[in-house]
């Protein structure tokens, strides 16, 4: 089963730093994701990427997990000559993520 298949994704950027929140379809999800979507897990979705650190936040009341990714976009929006400077399609790339059948 694919991520996408639960949950729906948000991403924003600031400078070198992308954001990306996934957000559960049910709040019944939000267990699971919480439980199968790491930082180690997104970091992994990004193989050719040098990502900085990943920071997770929870936030269990709106069905969302929010990771914040460092020195991921190539230097910015301004500085980057990167196809997807602002980041937007990375949450495509989270949201193809394998979690394992229940």
């Amino acid at each position: 089963m694919r991520l996408r298949e639960l949950a729906h994704s948000r991403t924003g950027d600031k400078g070198n730093t992308s954001n990306i929140s996934v957000i559960a379809y049910k709040p019944e999800d939000y267990p699971r994701l919480a439980q199968e979507v790491t930082t180690e897990r997104v970091r992994a979705c990004f193989p050719g990427l040098s990502i900085g650190r990943i920071e997770r936040f929870e936030l269990p009341a709106l069905g969302a997990l929010n990771f914040i990714l460092h020195d991921a976009l190539a230097g910015g929006v301004t500085q980057s000559l990167a196809l997807d400077a602002h980041g937007k399609c990375i949450g495509a790339a989270v949201l193809d993520m394998d979690l394992p059948e229940t």
